[in-house]
């Protein structure tokens, strides 16, 4: 077990080192250069972590991340807001987004069903996406899922639920490995996966 000089340099590094990916001798370096940082820095840091925290808002449209009620991509008049993007995470919205190959909407589900892990569909943001279809005007939704067992058992889940409305579900083509995640796939092969977007069977 370490020793530290100072207990509040113990508890600094132990918040750190609750970071995904981050042991605790990363977490003493990165303590130990925030505290080689001017005060002002150290704030502005501490500020910013607050702010995203407090104010940072989840889009009651998309639920994708922002700093208002609906976010700017929902509100934008030049988006398609005929074809919705279905994804698991808001990392995959920012991934899909720079291909600049997607001009419609999103749907972030905030995960994929997955039993091993105790998600179900009732965890996830699938009624709303069902509602959104429901309401009219979506006449394609696209299934932007990992190629996963969990994403296709999650793709096969909306599909089914989607069965009843007037609306074209289309999954991404496997121009990406299967088992990889979208947020990790580069953006070339991620664009060409969405162009190349195939019916669900």
């Amino acid at each position: 077990m370490e020793q530290y000089p100072s207990v509040l340099l113990e508890k600094a590094v132990g918040e750190f080192s609750k970071l995904p990916g981050i042991g605790r001798k990363t977490a003493l370096r990165l303590v130990l250069y925030v505290l080689r940082q001017p005060v002002s820095s150290a704030e502005a840091f501490a500020s910013a972590i607050e702010h995203v925290r407090k104010d940072i808002k989840y889009c009651r449209v998309c639920h994708n991340i922002s700093d208002t009620d609906v976010c700017p991509i929902c509100s934008d008049p030049h988006r398609d807001k005929s074809i919705v993007c279905v994804v698991e995470n808001v990392q995959d919205v920012m991934a899909v987004e720079n291909t600049q190959s997607y001009h419609g909407l999103y749907h972030v589900l905030g995960g994929i069903i997955s039993p091993m892990d105790g998600i179900g569909p009732g965890d996830l943001q699938i009624d709303s996406l069902v509602d959104r279809v429901a309401h009219g005007g979506i006449k394609e939704v696209i299934l932007a899922l990992s190629s996963t067992m969990e994403g296709d058992t999650t793709n096969f889940y909306i599909s089914r639920q989607l069965k009843p409305y007037d609306v074209k579900v289309t999954v991404i083509s496997r121009g990406i490995s299967v088992g990889n995640e979208l947020e990790y796939t580069d953006e070339v092969t991620l664009g060409r996966s969405i162009v190349n977007r195939t019916p669900i069977e």
